[in-house]
């Protein structure tokens, strides 16, 4: 920017796409402005960015200042001011999840003023029967102008957010309800004496598009600049196709829908076919195995909203949750016709699904489930769960266990009938908000009543803009409405302490976590779970912990003469191992001062 201050800085991808407003970062425990202002670029474009880069990029090259290109959907810019011809609305009067602006009808208003058959049947006419009308012209009008369109909501300014932990959750709860391309508005929020513009997402890609961008002549190796090292992520994917983009599961730790959106996007079953072909004919040294046939979502493809007016107006979260939306299409029959093509091509030895199943979709479909279990598990499945009990899930947006042991029963039973010995991974996060020690030893138990022992786990970590950040850092569950009458006070395991006990808990057959785990079951008390049966979580302290506890300063316990311990001593001395002197034969004799067995 120093060198070139005339060419235009454009940045983008997940980064600016998760910091695109003022917001929470965890690595340096403080509100941080739009990396807009902290990158001095002209403008921050986010999302997948398909449309706004090419036109960004047309524009530009039309010769169109880079500082007159601020009205592009899925961008975000510095202004003094809003846009001319928008009117602005403060997020404290539109701050209620849920609500379904109406759709207009565009041939105005009738005689009665009806708008629909509700209303009609309130007036007292039967739509059912024939209507005698007496006939007259009508006069069709414009539509009018939606309450989204050219509308922006102010944010609470970044000085604001910064320093008080409800504004910044009010904040957060506007951004999410503002994800809706078909009618989310557009964002400003002062940050010192300029604003942040945050123009409404762009629109989807439709199937045709999607082909388009993944037809494009993609070499499929790393750049030569690596010559023959071996790159971990490039192993990662070089076999691995993406059939969809977007989620609308709304998990609130997750990104995805703040960075690809809640509608699903998906290629055509050719395209996808003519990719698994390049990777055939392509892909140094491959085997004939497709690792991963999927997505942000291995089950949502072509899944949408069955009413499209309602999908243009929905402001919430999830389709999923806390149950699923009666407009979500769940016929999962197009994703199996795809995995029975992918599967007969030639050359094709296997295919794997190995992104993440929605489970509590997946069991809507029962030969989805069939289908999957039977011809493209690997031996494991993983599926992710994240949490047995309802606070931390409450706070997940996540479907409860009922819907895990639906999902168990099919998959065992599919296994069962194609033969196969195949077994289901849960997936877990510790420490996520919403959750208390209570809730991990619960998890816990759990595990170990099923024999689960889960040697990779992952601390919940705050990422930029989810919401489950947004309760992490303010203690308060912006998923409902914040006020200060209300709001409800959510538990967060904070510090490095509690955390690592949670990851411990989730771990609790790894011996290194005991002595912290024991310590945190007597202050519960719950010090029954310590010992050998079958229903406690940890054994009790063994001889060998005892003797390897440090002694004073922290330093092991050292014998007076040697420096060694006294075991280690007597080795030392004796090259054996130290053994019970012979009883005296007198009768009452007491062992002597120096015996080991005393």
């Amino acid at each position: 920017k120093e060198a070139y201050k005339d060419v235009p800085v454009i940045i983008g991808g997940i980064e600016a796409s998760l910091r695109r407003i003022a917001h929470y970062d965890y690595w340096s425990e403080k509100i941080r402005r739009s990396v807009i202002f902290d990158a001095k670029a002209d403008i921050l474009i986010y999302g997948n960015a398909e449309r706004p880069l090419v036109e960004v990029a047309h524009r530009i090259a039309s010769g169109v200042p880079v500082n007159e290109i601020q009205d592009v959907r899925g961008t975000a810019v510095i202004r003094k001011e809003p846009l001319p011809g928008w009117r602005g609305v403060d997020s404290t009067a539109i701050d209620k999840i849920g609500k379904i602006d109406p759709i207009y009808n565009p041939y105005g208003a009738d005689d009665v003023g009806c708008s629909s058959y509700s209303e009609f049947a309130k007036a007292g006419i039967d739509l059912t029967k024939p209507q005698e009308v007496e006939a007259k012209p009508i006069m069709v009008q414009p539509p009018r102008q939606k309450p989204w369109e050219q509308t922006y909501v102010k944010l609470p300014a970044f000085e604001q957010v910064s320093v008080n932990k409800p504004l910044y959750a009010h904040a957060s709860r506007i951004l999410h309800q503002e994800t809706n391309p078909g009618c989310a508005r557009a964002i400003m929020q002062r940050h010192g004496d300029r604003h942040l513009w945050v123009n409404p997402p762009a629109f989807p890609l439709s199937t045709e598009e999607m082909d388009l961008v993944f037809g494009l002549p993609y070499q499929r190796v790393p750049h030569p600049v690596y010559g023959k090292d071996k790159i971990p992520a490039y192993e990662m994917i070089k076999t691995s196709v993406n059939i969809m983009r977007g989620c609308f599961g709304g998990c609130s730790f997750c990104s995805i829908t703040e960075h690809e959106g809640r509608v699903i996007q998906s290629r055509s079953k050719e395209s996808i076919m003519q990719e698994i072909k390049d990777i055939r004919d392509k892909v140094p040294g491959f085997t004939g195995v497709i690792s991963d046939l999927g997505g942000p979502t291995a089950n949502m493809y072509r899944l949408n909203c069955k009413n499209p007016k309602a999908e243009q107006t929905c402001r919430r979260p999830s389709c999923v949750y806390p149950t699923i939306c009666e407009h979500m299409d769940t016929d999962q029959s197009p994703t199996v016709e795809l995995y029975r093509e992918a599967r007969n091509l030639p050359g094709i030895k296997k295919v794997l699904v190995a992104s993440g199943v929605r489970y509590d979709l997946a069991v809507e479909d029962p030969n989805y489930v069939r289908e999957l279990v039977q011809h493209h598990v690997g031996g494991y499945l993983k599926i992710a769960p994240e949490h047995t009990e309802e606070g931390p899930l409450s706070k997940m947006m996540k479907p409860g266990m009922g819907a895990y042991d639906k999902f168990k029963e099919m998959f065992d039973r599919f296994s069962k009938e194609a033969g196969k010995e195949q077994f289901l991974i849960p997936y877990f996060i510790a420490a996520h908000p919403g959750t208390t020690d209570m809730d991990m030893v619960n998890l816990a138990l759990w595990l170990k009543e099923r024999d689960f022992k889960l040697d990779q786990v992952q601390n919940f970590y705050p990422s930029p803009m989810a919401n489950a950040t947004t309760i992490y850092h303010t203690e308060m569950n912006s998923l409902k409405n914040i006020n200060k009458a209300n709001s409800e006070v959510v538990p967060v395991p904070k510090g490095e302490r509690q955390r690592r006990l949670h990851k411990a808990i989730l771990r609790y057959h790894d011996p290194k976590g005991w002595p912290q785990i024991r310590e945190a079951l007597i202050k519960m008390g719950l010090k029954h779970l310590i010992g050998r049966s079958k229903g406690c979580l940890v054994p009790e302290e063994s001889r060998d912990e005892q003797f390897k506890k440090p002694g004073k300063g922290g330093k092991p316990a050292l014998s007076r003469h040697t420096g060694l311990n006294p075991a280690a001593s007597a080795i030392a001395k004796t090259g054996k191992k130290p053994f019970a002197a012979k009883p005296s034969s007198k009768k009452g004799a007491k062992p002597a001062a120096n015996d080991s067995s005393g």
